[in-house]
């Protein structure tokens, strides 16, 4: 018994095919529209790699891109169809493509629904790509004489500024690396000396900052050395002096600013994919009722259009049993090959 029976005549149709044309064109335009924020959140994350561990949060962007791609091209087809369902004699050449289409349709709303889905989950794989790519990217940040690592500490300082952040959690991840390049430090000095004699590594650790971690909105002049040493300076206490350094660390900031960004896309995605859906649908009612006109030169009649031919179980049932014969008739044929190196001949009633 098949799902959701309408009865459709003439006028109906035609309705359906002009609020489908309208909403295919709607839908290319959606199209158009997440292939340029696919493009912008690309450029947006490209912007920041350096300090990204993995590319894997390009999966989002380029997805987007893909699917804008791809609904701009269905939602023309599909419009040219609705177009030509006005006359009988334009439609019959889409007649026999419009059911593996229509799977074809299936499979792109299911891979649009997953993208949606991701846009709301990608903070969990995008924190630790952040949290480990700073990490790395710190301790490179000294090394401005060294090829292919020379353009970190421009862009950490950059990062620390645009986003008004200091480190990778804080100001005092900073404390844990050195910063500052050898070949800035008098090695004759009897403080350095001891400094890097104190370290397991061997590094030059100091409780100080690079500058793009400095306030601009502290009423005094910023103090990025000797943080956490209040006795060096006047009237200080590093605790309550809140406004001298970037409370925030760098990977919520960017954390913050690119989830809240992907979010948002992935609500338009999912409004996105409601359109594509009811476009599927009125497709597959305007494909059925016109299959189903008693006779196909008399556009005038009535006739039933429905979403699924059978129950829901039934169609289940019969796309399983699919599944096997083409499982079965695939395993013949290498057997075929394996013994005879000819192909199996084997018949499927």
């Amino acid at each position: 018994m098949a799902v959701m029976r309408v009865k459709l005549n003439q006028k109906k149709r035609v309705k359906l095919a002009q609020g489908l044309w309208l909403m295919n064109w709607c839908s290319v335009l959606a199209g158009i529209l997440l292939f340029g924020l696919g493009i912008y959140v690309k450029i947006e994350l490209k912007q920041q790699s350096e300090v990204m561990a993995s590319a894997e949060s390009h999966f989002v962007p380029n997805s987007l891109i893909l699917m804008g791609l791809v609904a701009c091209c269905l939602n023309a087809f599909t419009g040219k169809v609705c177009y030509d369902s006005l006359d009988p004699t334009k439609y019959v050449k889409w007649k026999l493509i419009l059911k593996p289409y229509l799977m074809f349709c299936i499979l792109f709303n299911i891979f649009m629904f997953v993208v949606a889905i991701l846009c709301f989950v990608t903070r969990g794989p995008l924190e630790d790509t952040l949290a480990q790519g700073l990490k790395n990217a710190m301790r490179y940040y000294k090394d401005t004489d060294t090829p292919g690592k020379c353009f970190m500490k421009k862009t950490i300082d950059l990062l620390q500024i645009d986003f008004k952040c200091c480190g990778n959690n804080g100001f005092r991840d900073w404390f844990e690396v050195q910063w500052i390049s050898n070949r800035y430090l008098d090695f004759s000095s009897k403080e350095v000396k001891d400094r890097i004699k104190s370290n397991v590594d061997g590094k030059f650790l100091v409780d100080g900052v690079p500058f793009s971690c400095c306030n601009p909105s502290s009423p005094r002049p910023c103090i990025q050395h000797q943080v956490t040493n209040n006795s060096a300076h006047y009237s200080y206490d590093y605790q309550m002096e809140e406004l001298n350094l970037w409370s925030q660390g760098c990977r919520e900031a960017l954390l913050h600013y690119y989830s809240g960004m992907i979010s948002n896309i992935g609500i338009l995605v999912f409004l996105i994919w409601i359109l594509e859906m009811a476009v599927m649908v009125g497709l597959r009612y305007l494909h059925t009722s016109l299959e189903n006109l008693a006779n196909p030169e008399d556009p005038e009649g009535e006739s039933e259009g429905w979403l699924l031919e059978k129950s829901l179980k039934e169609t289940f049932k019969s796309l399983l049993e699919s599944v096997k014969s083409f499982g079965k008739l695939n395993q013949v044929e290498a057997e075929g090959d394996e013994e005879n190196g000819t192909p199996a001949i084997t018949t499927v009633s």
